[in-house]
Parts: C-alpha cells; structure tokens; sequence
C-alpha cells in the first residue's frame, strides 16, 4: 500500500537487470524504504549484480522471480507471484531489446524477435498488471517507450515501430485505468547513456540514466501520462513530427 505521504511499500521491476529500471528503483528507495521484487531470466548474467544494487539503494527486502518476456503463457504466474505476499504499488516495464538495425528489416526472425519483446511481450504484461491494480483500486505504472517511437526513422525503423506500439497501448491503458484509480506514466527518452547505448555515437540531449529515474519518479507521483526525458525532447519531437516526409528523410539523423 502507498503510505500516507505518497511513498510505495513494495516495487516491480519487469526486466530485473535494466539500468534504467533500477535506476527508477533507487530513486524510489532514496525516499522511503520498501520491499523490491526483481523478474528477469533466471540465467541472467547481470542478476546478482540488480539484486545486490537495489540492496545497497536501500531495499528491506529484494527477490529475483523468474520471467522470460517471450514465454507468454508463463506471464500471469510470473506477475501472481510478484504479487505474493502484498500488493505492488509500483511495477516498471524496463525490458526491451535493440539488435542491429540494418540486420533487423533484413531478417525476418530477428525483426519478429525484436517485435515480440519489446511489443508484445509488453502488452502481455501491461494486461495483467492493469487487471491487478484495477482489483485493487490503486497502484502506478511506469513502461519505459522511447522518442524513437514518436516519429520513426529509417535509421531504426524495426525499433522505433515497437516503441510507437509500446507507447500507444500503456498511454490508453492508464486511460482505462483512470476511473479506477492506478495511473499509468509514459516514460519517453531520447539516448541514455547505457549497455543498450555503449559503441553508438552519442546524440544531442544524451542523459543519465539517473536523470531519467528522477524525472520519471515526479511524473509517476503527479500522475502524469507522459514525461519526455529530457524535457526538451518534446519540443525537438514536435518540430520533427511536422516536417515533410521528402525533408525529413535527408535529416542526418
């Protein structure tokens, strides 16, 4: 249960390992103490190093469950036992997956890879865990999209799709859950300096990932649908959005 002051007991990170995701958790934990449940591949090479950081941000208590994005039939078991033992005030969608984008349009199985996980692998849970905090008549959701889904470019086109999917679905799933009370926060940023990013060229309006966490955090609080990370990102998608097709796939970008 969410305390009197606004701070969650228990957390859900989908995707235990994401850089981001745990960043957002220990942004969090900075605020208040609560219980923290970390789903991943059990064979995760990076799952002791998660468990042990939310550890040291200041978690009472951590857990790793089992979740494979892909094995879509052992989605509700995976999200009724991070549910076991309480409620989840707050779940992170952090899991997600960018290959080669020049292989990706060229390669029917590595396309449908990428779409799987990084879109319906997210709706797959994002129902679930709509339906559990709608039972229970509170909670937030934070699913991490991308700019890259705002206007797709030919650069990462199989990516940017999934992220525009992405977006859309948890966008209108906190339009559902509204009238129910969770709320649900796009979290949109451009390039974040993480493993996903290491070895390519760093863009404008490159950020931290603690700058993500900390922005995404006051949106989640303020019930915000969306945040841009960083802010600016809005305006500059903005202008992007009304360009030309003809201009806009000379831009080097």
């Amino acid at each position: 249960m969410i305390n009197a002051v606004g701070n969650p007991q228990k957390l859900l990170l989908l995707g235990g390992s994401s850089e981001i995701g745990l960043a957002i958790v220990a942004e969090y934990l900075a605020k208040h103490p609560a219980r923290v449940v970390l789903a991943g591949l059990s064979d995760d090479p990076e799952r002791e190093a998660a468990l042990a950081a939310a550890r040291a941000a200041g978690a009472t208590d951590v857990e790793w469950i089992d979740f494979d994005a892909l094995d879509f039939a052992s989605h509700p078991t995976t999200i009724d036992a991070a549910w076991s033992g309480g409620d989840v005030d707050v779940a992170i969608v952090a899991f997600g997956v960018m290959g080669d984008q020049e292989e990706a349009w060229q390669d029917q199985p590595k396309a449908v890879f990428e779409a799987q996980v990084n879109y319906t692998a997210a709706v797959s849970v994002g129902v679930l865990l709509g339906q559990k905090m709608k039972t229970q008549r509170y909670g937030r959701i934070l699913a991490m999209s991308s700019a890259a889904g705002q206007r797709v470019r030919r650069s990462n086109f199989v990516y940017g799709s999934t992220k525009a999917g992405l977006d859309g679905f948890y966008l209108n799933l906190g339009e559902a859950l509204a009238p129910f009370g969770p709320s649900v926060t796009v979290i949109r940023p451009g390039m974040v300096r993480t493993r996903m990013s290491a070895g390519i060229k760093e863009a404008p309006l490159t950020v931290d990932k603690g700058e993500v966490a900390k922005l995404a955090v006051e949106a989640s609080n303020k019930k915000k649908p969306v945040i841009w990370t960083p802010p600016l990102f809005e305006l500059v998608m903005l202008i992007l959005r009304h360009i030309p097709r003809p201009i806009f796939r000379k831009l080097p970008i």
